[in-house]
Formats: C-alpha cells, structure tokens, sequence
C-alpha cells in the first residue's frame, strides 16, 4: 500500500486534500483524522505538520510527501522534488529598515532573523557572507524594532504587511516556492505506484489549466479555425447534417478561452461552448 505525507494544516492543507480529492483520493472528513486507508486505491494517507513532511519521507518510512519546496529546503532532509503542483506560492525575501542594506554583499557582521534558518544559511554560505543567523517561529518582522536583528527574510506577497512595520525588500528573491510532491532520495523511480500516484495528480493540474471547447463552423473556414484550436494531438471534426458545416472539439488553455472564443466568432464560427475538465490523461 502506497503511503502518502499531507499537510495537517495551514496554507498547503486544504489545497492538497482538494487536490488529491479531484484525483479520485478518499480524503479526511474531521481534521482530528491524523490517517485515512483509502484501500480502493490502495493508499494510506498520513495528516503530518507541514514542517515535518520531508524528515519522514526522507527516512523511508513513507513514499512520498506534499510539502512546500521552502519547507523541504530548510529541513536539509536527504528528500528531492518530482513533481510541482502549482498552489501554494510564495517568495522568500531579505527586508530591513530603510538605509540599513541594499543586498546580502552587505550583510557582513549583522544578524539576520527568520522562520527558515536552514534557507538562510545556506544562501548566505553560497555567497560567501559572514553574517549571523537567528532562528524565530514567527512575527519576524518584530525583530528589528526589538533590537534582535538587522535584517530579517521571511515570505514575501505584496509586501504591505512589512511596509507598515517601516521596512523595504532589498536584493534578489532567495527562493519561490510552491507546494511540491517529494519522494526519498534514491527511492525506486519506477516505483509503479507513485508513477499511477503521479500520473492522476498531472491530470489534474491539466484539467484545471484547460477547457473543452465545442463549435461549429463552414468547412471552408476549417483551417482558419484549426489554427486557432489545435488541441493537443489534433481537434476532432465531425460533420454536420447541413451540407458545408462542420463540429469541431479541442481542449484550450483555460486562460486564452474567451479571446479564442471572440476570435471564432469573428471568423463565422458558431453555437460554441467551453466545459470543465474534470480529469484527464495524456
């Protein structure tokens, strides 16, 4: 039975366990549920803190993990990414008072304060600066009016939150993270269970980037309208029971929908439709 870690809260819990709903996963229905046997799939679902994903997978006790690729960086587990799921994003920056630092090359004999010291660190390292790291489990932003450090790196949106508390993002994004599916170094790649595990949670992320679009057009605008909906391999047309049209179908990026949708109509096309994806293979 494959063996899969999940967030047990915060920012990537819900997204995951939607996710892996869509993937046809039975999911928790209390968050007080710490393990959940979907023997259907033959699947075990582990709930775990966040922070803790990448440790257990690393040890080999479990065969993979959905975690943040920040959270997998800053434990140092022996654990490698396969997989981005495109939820849960964030950038991690350096911020501190105005005046203090234009970048990490001035950071030598301060005290930087942050979440995730292991990130810090080793970009620090990476770069040759002598500077001093303290770790805290929140708030960082409190650390340089406190007096307990000069800079501080932390997770950065819109950036509002650290401009109220009179601080400016300096120097290049340390890390964009986003939540990511892990498995142990040196685990088996071929693993046929994780590619299955794999594989439906690749048909998600392509089901919720396309739509199905429906239309129908004069034959003599086909090649026109192919242009503007080559679908993946090649659009399905079929003809009509009125001599001289033709239906066509084709998957669409979900994005570029409605322009191809105005772009059709100008061309002659009619009665088109897009629909929800629910899940696919490719």
């Amino acid at each position: 039975m494959l063996r899969i870690a999940v967030p047990n809260k915060g920012s990537l819990s819900g997204a995951a366990s939607a996710m892996l709903h869509e993937a046809g996963y039975r999911q928790r229905k209390e968050s007080k549920e710490l393990v959940v046997v979907d023997l259907e799939n033959e699947v075990e679902f582990f709930y775990l803190r966040p922070k803790d994903i990448a440790i257990y997978v690393a040890s080999g006790r479990l065969d993979v993990g959905i975690t943040g690729r920040d959270l997998l960086l800053d434990s140092g587990a022996s654990a490698e990414e396969i997989l981005p799921l495109g939820f849960g994003k964030s950038t991690f920056r350096y911020a501190t008072k105005p005046g203090t630092a234009k970048g990490p090359e001035d950071f030598h004999g301060m005290t930087i304060a942050t979440s995730y010291e292991g990130i810090v660190a080793k970009h620090l390292a990476d770069q040759g600066i002598d500077a001093s790291v303290v770790h805290l489990d929140g708030a960082v932003e409190t650390a340089i009016q406190l007096g307990v450090a000069e800079i501080i790196a932390d997770v950065v949106e819109t950036g509002t939150s650290l401009r109220n508390a009179g601080l400016e993002v300096i120097g290049e994004p340390i890390l964009k993270s986003e939540a990511i599916v892990i498995r142990s170094n040196g685990a088996d790649g071929e693993n046929p269970q994780v590619q299955q595990f794999l594989r439906r949670l690749q048909g998600v992320l392509v089901a919720r980037s396309y739509v199905m679009m429906d239309y129908d057009c004069r034959a003599e605008h086909l090649e026109r309208a192919v242009a503007l909906t080559p679908g993946l391999e090649s659009p399905t047309v079929s003809p009509l029971h009125n001599e001289g049209w033709v239906a066509v179908r084709a998957m669409v990026p979900a994005k570029d929908a409605q322009r191809i949708m105005d772009d059709l109509y100008e061309l002659g096309a009619r009665a088109i439709l897009t629909t929800s994806i629910h899940a696919c293979r490719l």
